[in-house]
């Protein structure tokens, strides 16, 4: 092996020790975050009346609100995420894990098949399944069609939501990831649900995936008008 491989050898070696450590650091964060941030839900109804008739659904949302979305969840409802194959998809799984929700790995460009697979496993094991839909490289606010494709295979109807938060950071990621500072009210604004049919052809899940992104950025769009205070929509 030559300088430079075993060099990156050791770099990679040294930055997986890294992760269990900030695993546990970002887990302490989202703790303190979900304890102190003030949730407010706007259009909620039909999701909420879908989870009292024991029904599951995908959540889908904009990859800058994922921080946000982690503190939605306040009704005990069990939720598995596909996250990247990448370190940064080990650190979120490891992260998240103490908070209830469950990952798979993979992407839509890079091993797939084998998270699909683990999404239809949880769906069927009585998970709620949730997909930020430009995830997990981008380009950011571009919707992806691998949660139509889900939603065509388990029958589960998707739920657009937007996310906003009063007082946040903006990181310098490639979507410019939200994250709140603590006691900040977050608003959840639930969109329109969407239905895709069991035999949706090619021409047709290009249809709803682009329904799909028009109405992210709709619902996203009036969750910051409301945290400005502006009438939701």
């Amino acid at each position: 092996m030559s300088a430079t491989r075993a060099a990156r050898a050791d770099r990679r070696a040294w930055l997986a020790r890294l992760v269990p450590l900030a695993a546990l650091l970002i887990t302490a964060v989202l703790r303190l975050l979900r304890a102190t941030v003030r949730p407010r839900f706007v259009h909620g109804e039909d999701l909420f009346g879908r989870w009292e008739r024991d029904e599951r659904v995908i959540l889908a949302f904009w990859h800058d609100r994922l921080i946000l979305m982690a503190f939605a969840n306040r009704w005990a409802q069990r939720f598995c995420i596909m996250v990247s194959r990448h370190r940064d998809g080990e650190l979120i799984s490891r992260a998240v894990r103490p908070l209830a929700i469950d990952t798979v790995r993979g992407s839509s460009t890079r091993g797939w098949s084998g998270a699909l697979k683990g999404l239809l496993r949880a769906f069927r094991g009585g998970s709620n399944l949730a997909f930020a839909c430009d995830g997990p490289r981008g380009p950011r606010w571009v919707a992806k069609s691998g949660v139509v494709q889900v939603a065509r295979a388990t029958g589960a109807v998707i739920v657009p939501v937007g996310a906003a938060a009063r007082w946040r950071r903006r990181l310098g990621s490639w979507d410019r990831l939200i994250v709140p500072a603590p006691r900040s009210q977050v608003v959840y604004l639930g969109g329109r649900t969407i239905v895709v049919p069991p035999d949706a052809d090619a021409a047709t899940i290009e249809r709803i995936r682009l329904e799909l992104e028009a109405e992210l950025a709709r619902v996203t769009a009036a969750a910051e008008a409301v945290i400005d205070g502006a009438v939701a929509s």
